[in-house]
């Protein structure tokens, strides 16, 4: 588990002056990790880190040297249109790399005005995906997501028998996950409609979000072992926030007996910039189980996992309609909540996800599974904050909505804030519902 360092000293202050404003995203004591090139252009996307309103160029800033030794080389590998080959090295040379930033962006750094010279402004940048994900599993962390929404359908017994024993999960679709911007259109599929003989075929009416927090896999594992909880940290490179798109009427129809399939596989949108878990270090707490609840397994257990296992990354949803669009109104807000009461922590979703044998790669991406809190204003998703549809839900502009509708932008934010350290961001995870294409 990473420890705090000198880097995240709350008075550090860097000689890019945006980063020192209060209430950035990306001061100094964050320098998150993303794929970038300049917008409009064809130059290839390469690897960078932001900095208040800026992107520092990695590739250019090992071409000036302003890096050294296993610093310069984990730069290097961030030249690359992905982040695959910085994860490989490890976390020795993150660490390293992380350091080595933070030491050449803070005031009076001697190469301050090499790195001048490597700079864009994140408002003349577009992203690209900053990893290629070769699996992805989405878990279903947040028990209170899955008291809220087993009520609706189970309102007796909300909780299946497994859940507060075993971090449940499923296989996603990593091919179809894209970057903040990438507006896909509202899918299609079957959908059983109430008191009908068969099946519909057309555009889903049920369109939900779900709030997630993704963790990248760094360092992975050979096909046969398995990672103990005490080492799962170190096979995680950092987190982004996640939008794991849901039809909810194809899923109804669908899931049964095997589980999300059309329901789940036509999106999932991630912010563009990865917060690592060194830079999160400050913001850990204990993670906690009542004494009622079945403790874990051995092999989910550890000291270690119960004294700073959670963080507190603070989540908030917002929805801008096309009509907020063209009038020029800012987005609702929908819910906050935070990362803090998610059921399982990524340590225990790494260690059962490989106790079987089963290998993880550099660049696989976790869902968290949708962030719901216990109390009210805290639901990850439209199907809780609608009651199923059933409550719909009034914006301040008069507009309501049960589920989403084409034009609706769904935003998501996060940020780590504690007396004493700096307030850390994440930026935005964004994406817009298009019209379904033509079916027959």
């Amino acid at each position: 588990m990473p420890a705090i360092n000198e880097t995240h000293d709350v008075f550090l202050r860097s000689w890019v002056e945006s980063a020192n404003e209060a209430g950035c995203d990306f001061p100094i004591q964050n320098l998150p990790f993303g794929v970038f090139r300049r917008k409009g252009t064809n130059e290839d996307f390469r690897g960078g880190i932001a900095i208040g309103h800026e992107i520092l160029d990695l590739k250019a800033a090992s071409n000036v040297g302003a890096l050294s030794g296993i610093a310069a080389r984990a730069a290097l590998q961030c030249a690359q249109s992905t982040l695959n080959s910085l994860f490989v090295m490890g976390p020795q040379a993150w660490s390293a790399l992380r350091l080595a930033l933070s030491q050449a962006l803070r005031e009076g750094s001697a190469h301050a005005d090499k790195l001048r010279a490597c700079m864009i402004a994140q408002a003349d940048a577009e992203h690209a995906m900053p990893v290629s994900v070769g699996d992805y599993t989405d878990f279903y962390a947040s028990i209170h997501h899955a008291t809220h929404v087993g009520k609706l359908f189970r309102p007796d017994n909300p909780l299946l028998p497994n859940y507060k024993w075993v971090p449940i999960a499923y296989h996603g679709r990593g091919s179809s996950i894209g970057v903040t911007g990438a507006d896909f259109h509202r899918p299609v599929g079957q959908t059983m409609p109430p008191n009908a003989e068969k099946p519909s075929f057309g555009p889903c009416k049920r369109l939900d979000y779900e709030f997630e927090v993704g963790i990248y896999i760094g360092g992975g594992n050979e096909l046969g072992s398995r990672v103990p909880l005490t080492e799962a940290e170190n096979h995680v490179f950092g987190l982004c926030l996640l939008n794991d798109w849901s039809a909810r009427d194809v899923q109804a129809w669908e899931y049964q007996p095997l589980g999300p399939f059309l329901a789940k596989s036509f999106a999932t949108t991630v912010s563009p910039w990865i917060v690592t878990l060194e830079a999160l270090a400050p913001y850990r707490m204990a993670w906690t189980r009542s004494e009622s609840d079945p403790q874990p397994l051995p092999y989910l257990d550890s000291a270690e996992n119960r004294s700073a296992g959670a963080i507190d990354i603070q989540l908030e949803a917002l929805l801008q309609t096309e009509k907020m669009l063209k009038s020029e109104q800012p987005p609702a807000h929908l819910s906050r909540t935070s990362f803090k009461h998610a059921y399982w922590t990524i340590a225990q979703m790494v260690a059962h996800h490989t106790v079987n044998g089963c290998n993880l790669n550099p660049g696989d991406l976790f869902g968290s599974g949708t962030q719901s809190g216990p109390g009210p204003g805290e639901q990850g998703s439209l199907l809780e904050v609608s009651n199923g549809g059933k409550q719909p839900l009034k914006l301040a502009n008069g507009e309501t909505r049960t589920f989403l509708e084409d034009g609706d932008r769904v935003i998501f934010r996060g940020w780590c804030e504690r007396r004493g350290f700096a307030r850390v961001g994440f930026g935005e995870c964004s994406a817009t519902v298009l019209p379904a294409l033509p079916h027959s």
